[in-house]
């Protein structure tokens, strides 16, 4: 099986790149990585165009990053499989904590989060059943909300499995919000009056949803 081999079989794999207009192997990956990067930085897509369009893929363009674009169903599991190389973990962009920022820029998403903790503490409440968490993101830069997974099963894994019907697997969604976005400006002035979120906070998840390529469970109440 290819686990047992791993080692000997993982430099054979290539990947379309954010860098180049071409597939590129781990190695080249690593051999360019900026001397702070400490991730092997991927996307999950059915195309690169698809991938393109991710909210978080300006940040990391932004940020001077290589992003290899993994189109094919089987390209998650097998970075889940080989875990590394070289010793740096490979990374989706929408799990886990990106670490991109400076530590100023972190202070001040997190005064942020501070300073409006019981708007996100109601959203996380009126979101209980479908998320684990609701927080300010560091991820994002024009998009106003987007889904990701804490470490483990990522969201497109559960899509990937439920399609090839394994039952119905489930992701331990995080609904992150842009708080430099105008939508979140204007949730905080309407909570300064108006504590009820409910309308306000499914609203956000289901938008959330729709980015994230997922199905959302009343979308005419949506539409509405």
């Amino acid at each position: 099986s290819y686990g047992m081999n791993a080692d000997k079989l993982k430099d054979l794999l290539m990947y379309e790149s954010s860098k180049e207009d071409k597939y590129v192997s781990l190695s080249e990956y690593v051999s360019r990585m900026s001397e702070n990067q400490k991730d092997i930085y991927y996307a999950c897509g059915t195309s690169v165009s698809e991938i393109k369009k991710l909210p978080v893929f300006d940040k990391l363009m932004d940020k001077g990053y290589e992003v290899l674009y993994f189109t094919d169903n089987v390209d998650e599991f097998m970075a889940n499989i080989i875990g590394n190389y070289s010793d740096k973990p490979f990374k989706s962009l929408l799990q886990g904590d990106l670490d991109l920022d400076t530590k100023e820029e972190k202070e001040e998403v997190e005064k942020k989060a501070n300073d409006n903790k019981d708007l996100l503490a109601t959203l996380k409440e009126e979101l209980k059943d479908k998320v684990s968490d609701v927080k300010l993101s560091t991820r994002l830069k024009t998009s106003p909300v987007c889904l990701v997974s804490d470490d483990g099963i990522s969201i497109n894994m559960a899509k990937t499995l439920n399609a090839m019907n394994q039952g119905n697997i489930q992701a331990n969604k995080i609904l992150e919000i842009n708080p430099d976005h105008e939508l979140f400006k204007a949730l905080a002035k309407v909570y300064e009056t108006n504590k009820d979120l409910s309308e306000y906070a499914n609203l956000l998840y289901d938008q959330a949803l729709l980015i994230a390529g997922l199905t959302i469970e009343d979308p005419l109440a949506y539409t509405k």
